[in-house]
């Protein structure tokens, strides 16, 4: 069976606390999703909210008409006459989303009318939608609560509705309140009452159980899903799209349009975007999630992979990693290596294992990229490399100026200083080393990502990890810096990565 993704990231996930995307990055979002991750639908704003939200709607669907796509573009709109409906054919849509009640709580509580009231004024706005040659799906908001309590009320509307234009019924779990079971069983009840109608189910995940609910909500036989990319979403999100991904296609074997291998870029897009980091530990997506720790899984692995499962990391555009630390044993470390292009005698290996093991004692986290450091400090060879070393440096910061940096650099044993003006003391500090490499001739890394961590406790002098990615020709790698100053900590790694890329 196919499944149908509805990707809305760019709606529901919007509503993450803090987050608001930009007309550029909302039609960035756009295009990799419909293009390389290929969800057959995006849901990307809700009518009405704002002159800007109106905008970058305009821009996505100009974008999605020349591309043949504007029939994959869905708007939220509301039972509010024709309103909706000519601010998405403004905005140049053709799809609405429109959000009905869906429990009878709902409707006398919050818009204090009558079942059969609500029902005569969607109907009408339908009616309205048909003669302005817009699709319909329809929201039934709140339906996990209507099933739970007023499920007459449920089926009066889907019974009232059924005969109408509408393409598609959307099932949601506003609250995120159902279980597993409930999920199966109301699901299922909608389906077997009406098999002639297509249903989508849309999770929130309040109680952890949101890629749990889409698992019984496929076997029960809904036709899509809807998620949002790293669960974006209000209060604890909705169900991640690399959940669902996993979760239909390996436990239940059924089938999506969705590339996989582009799910990973998507996601780090997202949290660039949208400034909330991805949890290291989340299923797919998360910076551990295909990295081994314990010896004897790296072990393991070198013998027919004993430790892997479906979930390869290849798949999703990814690699598998080996945890340098206290636990890894020399397996993860002979693996690290063999990354690396080098290899150990056996005393060799143990002595460096040893030292791993100490510094993971320490707490200290030890990366595939400080191996190198650390066999040079061990075996007292010059392994690492330390052909490049900043000699000196001098950052100026003056309020109401920029700020600017002095470096100067020693390589192979040749000096130069640049200085140079940036938007902050390391953009400063960077820019310089840069023009010394352009003046040589010598290809530099780009910064994919700059991370600190602050320990807890709100020390001024406590000590600050500055965590940096690279990509150099494709290839991505982290250094770190510990340091007492922000800057300083950037620094360090700084210094690791230029003696790391003369490897290269």
């Amino acid at each position: 069976m196919q499944i149908e993704i509805m990707d809305t990231t760019l709606r529901d996930g919007e509503q993450t606390s803090g987050v608001s995307f930009s007309a550029h990055e909302k039609l960035s979002l756009a295009k990799i999703l419909l293009q390389d991750v290929k969800v057959d639908r995006i849901e990307v704003a809700s009518a009405r909210v704002s002159d800007g939200e109106f905008e970058c709607v305009n821009a996505i669907t100009t974008w999605a008409k020349k591309n043949g796509l504007i029939d994959h573009v869905e708007v939220l709109g509301f039972v509010d006459g024709k309103v909706s409906v000519d601010w998405i054919t403004s905005a140049g849509g053709r799809v609405i989303n429109l959000l009905a009640k869906g429990s009878q709580r709902h409707v006398e509580l919050q818009l204090r009318k009558t079942p059969e009231q609500h029902l005569a004024d969607i109907k009408e706005l339908i009616a309205y939608a048909d003669s302005q040659n817009v699709d319909v799906n329809i929201y039934l908001e709140d339906w996990s609560n209507g099933m739970i309590s007023s499920p007459d009320y449920v089926f009066f509307m889907v019974d009232g509705l059924k005969d109408t234009s509408i393409k598609r019924f959307m099932l949601p779990d506003t609250l995120g309140i159902l279980n597993p079971d409930q999920a199966l069983d109301f699901c299922s009840q909608m389906i077997t009452r009406y098999p002639d109608q297509w249903f989508d189910f849309h999770a929130h995940n309040d109680y952890d159980l949101a890629a749990a609910n889409v698992f019984n909500a496929v076997k029960a036989k809904v036709h899509g899903i809807h998620a949002t990319v790293n669960g974006m979403g209000e209060r604890a999100g909705n169900v991640p799209l690399s959940s669902v991904i996993g979760v239909i296609h390996d436990q239940l074997k059924q089938s999506t349009n969705i590339d996989e291998t582009s799910i990973n870029k998507v996601s780090r897009v997202v949290e660039t975007y949208s400034g909330v980091r991805i949890p290291a530990n989340k299923p797919v997506i998360g910076d551990f999630v295909f990295t081994q720790t314990a010896g004897i899984h790296a072990d393991g692995d070198s013998k027919d992979n004993l430790y892997y499962n479906g979930l390869l990391p290849e798949r999703f555009g990814r690699t598998r990693e080996y945890a340098l630390g206290k636990t890894s044993g020399k397996a993860n470390i002979q693996k690290n290596l063999e990354e690396l292009g080098m290899s150990l005698e056996p005393d060799d290996l143990k002595r460096v294992t040893q030292r791993i093991i100490e510094l993971g004692d320490k707490k200290e986290r030890v990366t595939k990229e400080d191996l190198p450091f650390i066999i040079a400090d061990v075996l007292g060879t010059a392994t690492a490399g330390n052909d490049i070393e900043v000699v000196n440096y001098s950052l100026s910061l003056t309020q109401g100026l920029n700020p600017i940096a002095t470096v100067r650099l020693r390589i192979k044993g040749e000096y130069y200083q640049e200085t140079s003006v940036g938007d902050g003391q390391y953009n400063a500090f960077v820019k310089a080393l840069w023009k010394i490499y352009k003046r040589l001739d010598k290809k530099h890394p780009i910064l994919q990502d700059y991370s600190v961590t602050i320990p807890p406790g709100g020390h001024t002098d406590a000590l600050v990890e500055t965590t940096i990615l690279w990509d150099m020709d494709g290839k991505g790698f982290k250094t770190r810096g510990l340091d007492a100053d922000q800057t300083e900590a950037a620094i360090q790694a700084t210094i690791k990565m230029l003696n790391i890329i003369e490897e290269f």
